[in-house]
């Protein structure tokens, strides 16, 4: 039988949630390439994604799904496109907490809009639990302007079934057709 391997990215800014997503749901301990914060993320956490986190999810035995974090500050943004490169699906995090998530959402919008071009996009909002607003229904009407309505959905990046809900409506954005 052959083994199908397939690579989803995970982006959005500093502290919403893409480290901890991925080693919510990795089926391997996860690779990340933390570092001590030097910089105004150290109002967020102590330390940040220099490069990248990896993971690795089997859907089966002969299907595997990488898990790519980028790095959320926009210095590191190189590696967006190096990290995007074959990626058939973007998962894009906004922390709700943070100061304008609604310019966040239109900011990763345009750093990733080639690769929206041929790959699915599905949004996961986090912190919701601290703050209310933005309302998902606020993200949709915005993403609606852009004639686009990916799923979104409110989680905690915490939890392997909320991130799985992200995969998972991903993956079946690209074939509706999916057993789950």
């Amino acid at each position: 039988m052959r083994a199908y391997d397939n690579k989803i990215i995970f982006a959005g800014p500093v502290g919403a949630g893409k480290t901890t997503a991925i080693g919510a749901i990795s089926d391997i301990a996860p690779v990340t390439t933390d570092a001590r914060a030097s910089d105004m993320t150290l109002n967020r956490k102590d330390t940040t994604t220099v490069a990248l986190d990896y993971g690795v999810l089997m859907l089966d035995e002969n299907t595997k799904v990488h898990l790519y974090g980028t790095p959320g500050q926009e210095r590191f943004d190189f590696m967006w496109d190096i990290l995007s490169q074959g990626g058939i699906g973007l998962i894009l995090l906004l922390d709700n907490t943070r100061n304008n998530p609604v310019k966040d959402l239109q900011f990763f919008l345009n750093a990733f809009r080639d690769m929206l071009k041929a790959a699915p996009l599905v949004i996961g909002v986090t912190k919701t639990d601290l703050r209310a607003s933005p309302s998902i229904e606020t993200y949709a009407a915005l993403l609606e302007k852009f004639d686009m309505r990916p799923p979104i959905f409110e989680i905690d990046a915490r939890s392997r079934e909320d991130v799985k809900k992200l995969v998972l409506a991903l993956l079946f954005s690209i074939d509706p057709g999916l057993e789950s």
